[in-house]
């Protein structure tokens, strides 16, 4: 037993030996626990709930021990967001611009770039002067802005969301990043080129650009005719490559021209067998090479990343590549990485491995993170360990010293190796200065960040010298919380206790109003949610944070605890009873005896303690004794035929067998006779509940109402006989007529609604459950103007699902036992001529052309604007086993009309007793239960009628490799291909799917348009799968296609 369970108990043990009118203050006292020995800090884990005396484990060893001011506050130390001497300055992540950034972070740590684009001539940033604001508009003022930033700014990071507008990118949508380093590269070169300076117009050329040629030679001449080219970067393929050598070699090899594409020579005038190759024939002092991880999938016509292992050097000779010209320079060496972390090319992450060109040390780039490599070496490692989650894993090669290798490396910046400049008079060229115009904004920039510093670190110390002021406050007040032996005391909240030791902040006013018993005093039972402390503590609290009401020890409620010493005795003296009347109730009854019910019976125990509980108005705190204490007996002593009852199901004793004019209930099995002993113990705890002798009579209106339901229910059964024996082929569908096969013998046909049929049916089957139907109600079938909705030709392709037909003699019988408000007949009249005879047919009334043609015309609307319809999709593998499912679909449906027509109809239960079933009704159709009235709609599923009657069943049966799909008319194609991907593992690019033998081709049209209705069938055929899925999910979560940089500041826009 917990100890709160041992304190409660202990609390009030001394019920069994006084009586409440014997109570007295210790017995009082004993109740509330007041004299409970208080715990000692240390010799509890956690609070004593049920001793009010307990004050250890309530939130007070955090005020009590050393103090750690970070405690009092949560505010971040505005410090930890300044830049640290002599490191770099990272770029906040804006969604999905990582690969922005990592570019960025190359180009500013190219001094030349930086110098040259600091010197760029600003209109506008000249027009301002010292006190004026300069704010930077156009993207080259952004860039040399945010330059300015990364070079001087106090911030650990910044912003670049002024760039990322100008530039008019899309931050939640990741681009291609060697996509945007060529447009970037040539909107600089298109701004600087129209710069006044010369040395600023070329810049981008000399840092960036290097020259080749298309050198094409006949093999019939030998005639070599160049093309020259500029390029900014060299496009390497990996594929097939293990190292950065081998790439270039192919690169640069030489192709063969011949067949369909051969040459046309200028000197042979004719098309020629040729080879071409490309020459280098300069190289820029920065040497961008673009290695070509993201490619297109021409098998799943999408882009893929290829996760291949390349090795590269720290240093690079291009002189073996580079054609003539001995004399320039071709030693290059690694000045940055870009690595994209991902399986996918349509996400991951972007980052950047820069040298820095003054030191020499390597940085990794992460956005706002920013680490600085241990000597001065690259370290790629952990970079690799991204993609080890792939199911193909090639082991990564040793690389030699020197060397790096990587598999997610996707371009590689060489610097080419300058002599040493030995000097040290001329200024060196790795220190780039920032213009005063620009500084001024980086020195703005910086203030606001520093009065910001500022103003977070005086919050801090707001809150921690409030914390500290509390510290005192709780030490003082926690020294005098105990309340001493004989010493006057109050009772506190702990809850509020709790929080005011927890909260550093504002504490709300004490509130004991949830405490109070029905006198306005402490209750009893809210002892151990409340603590007893010292007056003069209590004083202090309620001084300082008021509330109440107050209670002390004259708060202590005599009443309640009177209440509660009856209610435990009274409790102690029911199970006694309870085992007494238990054994009382098995014996035979003999003498006089009193009806009572079952229920009550088994739950008489709980009842009594609920009204003892209600009694003394104790349910709000003693719900949890109402027979679920200590104190519950298993129900097995009442034997077999008394287990325990619900409470919730009785409210009153002897209630269940008390008829709703106050007599006995005329239901003997809900009743029992017991002994006058068992009587006279219950009736002590029940005195106010209805009591019924043996000799009662049940209640004579009860009885009378009974008889005349035992008529009705005769006459019903009677009525239904005599329907069914005057319309036997109706209610059993035999000789039913049909408008395929006209029968011989009569011209007219008779039309009522086929719910009506149905309703009729289930009163036939079961009279005594189904009300009898009295009105045939054929004004369902006509539309407001009187009109019949439907054509001969409509019944027979499906509309007939609505009605049944009658022969004119069913119909002469239902006229006499049926209010008819509209007859409905169908009419066939033949047309001799010398030549040929024609069947014509009509209707009475005639057909309502206006509402038909509007009734066809939201049928077919409901059919192309539906929403959350289900549809099925069918996965084939051949013709031939399409043809084998057809089959079995059609061997399953007869089936399952078989089962139909051999299962007992079950509408409404069982088959009524009181009638003898032929055979034949054996063979009935099952019908389904109808709206209460018939509203013409579509009808995407159209019932057979077949000659002999059977109707087939309009629920779709689904095949196996079938599945559901819920749609709407408004989604497109692509959209469903999707649903399709998830739910059969087949990507869209690998299906084909059809309806009724017409392809589905149109990824943009929506099901509505395609002819997709609800309950439709979809056959999928799926091409071969190919390798790799990996990419598949990231494709088709862009519901648009790939427009790339279209409408953005990189394309002039």
């Amino acid at each position: 037993m917990a100890p709160r369970l041992q304190l409660e108990k202990a609390a009030w043990r001394w019920v069994e030996t006084v009586r409440p009118e014997d109570i007295g203050q210790e017995h009082i006292e004993l109740a509330y626990r007041v004299n409970l020995p208080a715990c000692k800090r240390g010799t509890c884990r956690r609070n004593c709930k049920g001793n009010p005396n307990c004050l250890v484990g309530i939130g007070e060893q955090a005020w009590l021990g050393e103090i750690d001011e970070n405690a009092f506050h949560n505010i971040d130390d505005p410090n930890s967001e300044r830049r640290d001497m002599n490191t770099f300055v990272g770029l906040t992540n804006l969604g999905a611009t990582c690969y922005v950034n990592t570019f960025l972070q190359v180009w500013f740590h190219n001094l030349e770039l930086r110098r040259s684009l600091y010197l760029c001539h600003s209109s506008r940033a000249q027009e301002h002067n010292d006190d004026s604001d300069y704010e930077p508009e156009s993207i080259s003022e952004h860039l040399q802005y945010l330059f300015a930033l990364l070079q001087n700014s106090n911030r650990r990071y910044i912003d670049p969301s002024g760039l990322v507008k100008a530039l008019g990118l899309d931050t939640g949508q990741q681009q291609d990043a060697q996509e945007f380093s060529k447009l970037f590269l040539s909107l600089l070169e298109d701004t600087l080129s129209k710069q006044k300076d010369p040395s600023l117009q070329g810049v981008i050329q000399q840092q960036f650009c290097g020259q080749f040629s298309y050198v094409t030679m006949c093999n019939q001449c030998s005639r070599a005719s160049a093309l020259p080219s500029r390029f900014y970067e060299l496009e390497l393929n990996i594929q097939g490559h293990k190292n950065l050598t081998e790439c270039v070699t192919e690169f640069l090899k030489e192709e063969k021209l011949d067949g369909d594409n051969r040459y046309f020579c200028e000197s042979c005038q004719s098309k020629q067998n040729a080879t071409r190759r490309i020459k280098l024939h300069s190289l820029p002092s920065t040497l961008n090479l673009q290695l070509m991880r993201f490619v297109f999938d021409r098998q799943t016509g999408h882009k893929k990343k290829l996760n291949t292992f390349i090795s590269f050097p720290e240093l690079l000779d291009m002189g073996p590549f580079v054609d003539g010209k001995e004399d320039q320079k071709c030693t290059y060496e690694l000045s940055a990485v870009l690595i994209h972390r991902g399986v996918s090319a349509y996400s991951g992450h972007y980052i950047a491995h820069v040298k820095d060109a003054r030191t020499s040390d390597w940085y990794k780039f992460n956005d706002e993170e920013i680490e600085k490599m241990e000597g001065k070496k690259l370290q790629l490692g952990i970079e690799e360990d991204i993609t080890e989650t792939l199911k193909s894993q090639t082991r990564k090669p040793k690389c030699s010293k020197g060397y790096h290798c990587s598999r997610n490396a996707y371009m590689l910046v060489y610097k080419i190796v300058e002599e040493q400049n030995t000097d040290t008079s001329e200024p060196t060229a790795d220190v780039v200065e920032v213009p005063a115009f620009l500084q001024r904004l980086v020195d703005r920039d910086n203030h606001k960040f520093e009065e910001w510093c500022i103003e977070m670190s005086e919050m801090r110390k707001q809150s921690v010298d409030k914390g500290k002021a509390k510290h005192e406050e709780v030490k003082e007040l926690y020294e005098l919380l105990p309340a001493q032996d004989g010493q006057p005391y109050e009772f506190v909240p702990l809850d509020w206790l709790k929080k005011w030791l927890d909260d550093s902040t504002a504490t709300k006013e004490i509130n004991n109003s949830l405490f109070l018993c029905s006198h306005g005093k402490l209750h009893p039972d809210k002892v151990g949610e409340a603590k007893r402390v010292s007056l003069a503590a209590g004083q202090l609290l309620y001084d300082r944070y008021s509330g109440g009401p107050r209670l002390d020890a004259s708060s202590l409620c005599n009443e309640c605890v009177g209440q509660r010493c009856r209610v435990l005795r009274l409790k102690n003296q029911l199970n006694e009873d309870f085992r007494e009347v238990s054994n009382l109730v098995k014996r035979t009854q003999s003498d006089e005896g009193y009806w009572v019910g079952k229920s009550s019976l088994r739950s008489w125990r709980q009842l009594a303690l609920e009204q003892l509980e209600e009694d003394e108005q104790e349910t709000k705190h003693n719900g949890q004794t109402n027979g679920q204490g200590p104190h519950s007996t298993s129900s097995s002593e009442y034997g077999p035929d008394l287990p325990e009852g619900n409470p919730d199901e009785m409210k009153t004793f002897n209630e269940d067998i008390l008829c709703s004019h106050a007599g006995l209930s005329i239901l003997d099995a809900d009743r029992r006779l017991v002994s006058s002993e068992v009587w006279s113990k219950l009736r002590a705890y029940f005195p106010k509940a209805p009591e019924f002798t043996q000799e009662q009579e049940p209640c004579s209106q009860c009885l009378r109402l009974e008889q005349e339901e035992k008529d009705n229910e005769a006459v019903s059964k009677m009525m239904a006989m005599e329907q069914k024996n005057q319309l036997p082929n109706l209610f059993q569908e035999k000789n039913r007529p049909t408008l395929t096969k006209w029968p011989q013998d009569t011209d007219v046909l008779y039309i009522v609604s086929l719910f009506f049929v149905d309703e009729w049916r289930k009163f036939i089957r079961r009279p005594t459950k189904s009300s009898p139907v009295s009105n045939v109600g054929n004004s369902v079938l006509l539309c407001p103007h009187g009109g019949f909705m439907f054509t001969y030709d409509s019944l027979v392709n499906g509309d007939a699902q609505h009605i049944a037909l009658l022969w004119p003699s069913e119909w002469e019988v239902i006229s006499k036992l049926f209010i008819v408000d509209q007859p409905i007949s169908i009419h066939r009249s033949c047309l001799s001529t010398p030549t040929d005879t024609t069947t014509q047919y009509s209707t009475q009334p005639e057909l309502c052309w206006e509402c038909r043609e509007g009734f066809l015309f939201q049928q077919q609307r409901d059919l192309r604007e539906y929403a959350q319809a289900t549809i099925y999709i069918r996965k084939i593998i051949d013709d031939k086993r399409l043809l084998k499912e057809g089959a079995s679909e059609q061997n399953a449906s007869g089936s399952e009309v078989e089962e139909e027509r051999d299962e007992p109809p079950k509408v409404d239960g069982e088959r009524d007793p009181d009638f003898s079933q032929s055979e034949d009704m054996a063979k009935r159709l099952k019908l389904d239960d109808g709206p209460t009235g018939f509203v013409p709609g579509p009808a995407p599923t159209i019932s057979s009628i077949k000659t002999g009657g059977i109707r087939r069943s309009t629920r779709h049966r689904k095949l196996r490799g079938e599945k559901a799909l819920i749609v709407s008319a408004n989604q497109t194609l692509k959209e469903l291909k999707i649903q399709i991907m998830h739910a059969f593992s087949v990507a869209p690019f690998d299906q084909n799917l059809s309806i009724n033998g017409q392809c589905l081709t149109d990824d943009s049209a929506t099901l509505g348009s395609l002819g997709v209705i609800p309950e439709c069938i979809i056959c999928l055929k799926a091409d071969e799968p190919i390798a790799d899925y990996s990419a598949m999910d990231d494709v088709y979560q862009v519901g648009m296609p790939e427009e790339g940089f279209k409408g953005t500041g990189l394309l002039g826009h």
